[in-house]
């Protein structure tokens, strides 16, 4: 039986609700606490005595910039149907829904309800999500080959993993690589010149045996790119270069924080700021496996991996680690904490924020 519209609505808010920052905030802070417990050493964080607050400075430009970046693109995406404070109050809460849903979820779940919730409709909801999936995924096809060219097998946190690990994150890396681009592909051809076809594929690809359980999703998927094809088609060249270049800003400004935040503890050459940026590539793909809300553990666990030969001692990488996910993970948190509540009073009304916020 469909669920109604009063039942998806309670579906998508007990997602969303307040209680669920526990468990990603247990279990990070569990990891990091461990992580410390186990490599601290008298005098190991002696270097933040001589941090530079210029790039912890620049490291605040960036977020906020990224974030005013995020809420632009949504607003123009939007074709200004939004404004500013509606575009504030989505990208928030799209934010705290990719903090306590699992990274292979993320926010985009719950992104068509919210643009629906502010006025826009249903098919034009999931038009412009689809369109920020798109160019989200058109920007990392674009950039990898970028960064593989320019820093090689340094790629590759050899330094902390053996061979056969290397290898099997190598391998994990290209066939990522390869299912965004076969579906960034697969979407720009349903969206701009023939959706009917693409949902027909869908809907035999996932009648064969073994796949008809997901049958009902892939038609519904079909059904989704046929109504966001007839929302975009038309649209001005100026609206997809503005598009492209918002995404471009926003991811590449995500790329920069962890950079700017090891700078200001640590000397770093140009060519070591390029292989950490470059390294987030990679260290995406691993939180986009990630089964816990928002990669919450994994990522930690994950970072001195990546990033630890460029910090020095186990110990400031693991404060490295704790700043890094305070700033990009714990603030969304709260900010969702306190952003959400008021959507759901100017949205629902007052006593829906007492129903969502004690159930």
């Amino acid at each position: 039986m469909p669920l109604t519209q009063d039942s998806q609505e309670k579906q998508l808010l007990d997602k969303l609700k307040p209680s669920r920052i526990v468990l990603p905030v247990l279990i990070g802070l569990s990891v990091v606490g461990f992580m410390f417990w186990r490599s601290y050493r008298p005098g190991d964080l002696a270097p933040l005595a001589n941090a530079k607050l210029h790039w912890l400075l620049l490291m605040v430009v960036v977020l906020v910039a990224r974030d005013w970046g995020y809420i632009y693109r949504i607003r123009h995406i939007s074709e200004k149907v939004l404004s500013w404070r509606q575009s504030l109050d989505v990208i928030m809460i799209w934010e705290f829904a990719s903090c306590v849903l699992p990274s292979a979820v993320g926010g985009t779940s719950v992104a068509p309800f919210l643009l629906n919730k502010e006025g826009i409709s249903l098919g034009k909801s999931l038009a412009y999500v689809m369109v920020t999936a798109l160019l989200d995924n058109v920007y990392y096809v674009v950039t990898v080959p970028l960064v593989v060219w320019l820093a090689g097998d340094a790629l590759y946190p050899h330094e902390a993993l053996q061979g056969g690990f290397v290898t099997t994150l190598k391998v994990a890396f290209v066939l990522s690589y390869l299912l965004v681009s076969l579906y960034s592909g697969i979407m720009l051809y349903a969206l701009f010149i023939n959706p009917q076809s693409v949902k027909r594929l869908l809907v035999r690809l996932f009648s064969l045996k073994g796949l008809r359980r997901w049958r009902a999703k892939a038609y519904q998927h079909g059904n989704e790119m046929v109504w966001a094809s007839a929302q975009l088609r038309g649209n001005a060249m100026r609206y997809w270069v503005e598009a492209a270049l918002s995404t471009a800003f926003v991811w590449t400004a995500r790329y920069l924080v962890i950079g700017c935040i090891i700078a200001a503890f640590v000397d770093l050459s140009w060519g070591e700021f390029g292989l950490i940026f470059s390294r987030n590539l990679i260290y995406k793909v691993v939180l986009l496996v990630a089964i816990t809300p928002g990669g919450a553990g994994i990522a930690e666990g994950a970072f001195p991996t990546f990033f630890g030969k460029f910090i020095g001692t186990p110990t400031m990488t693991n404060f490295v680690v704790l700043l890094y996910r305070i700033v990009t993970y714990y603030l969304y948190l709260m900010l969702g904490a306190i952003f959400l509540p008021r959507w759901i009073a100017r949205v629902f009304g007052r006593n829906k924020v007492k129903e969502v916020m004690n159930s």
